[in-house]
């Protein structure tokens, strides 16, 4: 059922996507020809009207066909007035503008809801599961808050903040013990541990995960401060690590379509508040990376609309060709990237998903 739940989650982001295309372009008169979920070959279509539904083979995706994306195929004269390349700059931003706006605006509207109906957790955070045989499970109990590492206050003014504060201290030690100070009972306690090389995930780390922080409740206003914060976070984040996709370190944590796929279903498996965060999360990834400006994805198209309104007349189609060639290699090298890096990650234990 999880691998189910999370081909149909993934499906539902890409249908969304594309019906945000798809209803703008209709909305400011262009001529769709296709909608179509998955990439060719075709198992299914039917036509509506203008419009043909579609069901591709292949599952990487989906896509609308507007008339006259390409400026060098051939019309018919009585709907060349409705052809992409045809209509004014600002509607051919709207369109495509449109999709990632829908993966980011969904992102926000499933985090909003789940901060409401649930709350958030607050600092400190609170020690969940220990490994047995690991450093941890010699020195920590499941509910101990942590408070300090080394004597110092993690930084951070959010849960999310101290967590990373909290693994970037404890790997920094890299076979050296670190001191806890934590509070367990009421009392203060501090606690020394050593570190342990991680093979699998490639970290120091002392072998425990969480369960959380201090339960805070969440109204309307502030649940939608904390969704645009967890949204501004996670968007930093993706930018960051594509920005040093040539750096060694960095290149590891880049993942693919596999790697998402797999972190939701595993997701599924374990609760479904965390399988929705992680769509939102995926769906906000989705839309922020659909925006960098270089063919094929959509920013590449808002991009060169752009840049023909600067110039106040058309950019050739040898020039977006070539553009688009230079994006499209770089797309693939990208997934590469991550689709080794996923292949490692479940080779080599999963994504701790928990």
């Amino acid at each position: 059922m999880s691998w189910l739940l999370a081909f149909l989650g993934f499906a539902a982001l890409v249908i969304l996507h594309e019906a945000g295309h798809f209803t703008a372009a209709k909305a400011v008169g262009m001529r769709v020809e296709r909608f179509s979920l998955f990439f060719p070959p075709l198992i299914a279509r039917v036509r509506r009207g203008e419009t043909e539904y579609a069901i591709g083979s292949v599952p990487l995706g989906g896509y609308v066909r507007i008339t006259g994306m390409n400026p060098t195929e051939e019309i018919p004269p009585e709907v060349a007035h409705r052809a992409y390349y045809r209509q004014p700059v600002w509607k051919r931003i709207v369109v495509i503008g449109a999709g990632p706006a829908v993966n980011i605006a969904l992102a926000f509207l499933i985090l909003w809801v789940l901060y409401v109906s649930s709350g958030s957790f607050g600092p400190p955070a609170i020690v969940g599961p220990i490994e047995k045989g690991s450093p941890a499970s010699a020195a920590l109990e499941t509910g101990d808050a942590v408070l300090a590492v080394d004597g110092r206050k993690p930084a951070g003014d959010t849960l999310n903040a101290q967590l990373t504060a909290i693994g970037a201290r404890i790997a920094a030690h890299k076979g050296t013990p670190v001191s806890l100070t934590v509070r367990r009972d009421g009392d203060l306690t501090t606690v020394r541990a050593t570190p342990f090389y991680d093979a699998a995930r490639d970290r120091w780390r002392l072998g425990f995960g969480y369960q959380g922080g201090t339960h805070q409740d969440a109204g309307p206003v502030r649940a939608a401060g904390l969704a645009l914060s967890e949204m501004w976070s996670v968007t930093s984040a993706t930018v960051s690590r594509i920005a040093q996709v040539f750096v060694p370190d960095k290149r590891k944590d880049l993942s693919s379509v596999v790697g998402g796929y797999e972190t939701t279903r595993q997701a599924v498996e374990t609760s479904p508040s965390l399988a929705l965060e992680i769509l939102a999360l995926i769906s906000l990834s989705l839309g922020v990376i659909n925006l960098f400006p270089f063919l094929p994805l959509d920013g590449g198209h808002i991009f060169w609309a752009v840049a023909e309104k600067v110039r106040r007349r058309p950019i050739s189609f040898l020039t977006m060709e070539r553009a688009g060639f230079v994006g499209f290699a770089l797309v693939i090298a990208l997934f590469l990237v991550g689709l080794s890096n996923d292949i490692d990650r479940i080779s080599n234990g999963g994504f701790g998903v928990r």
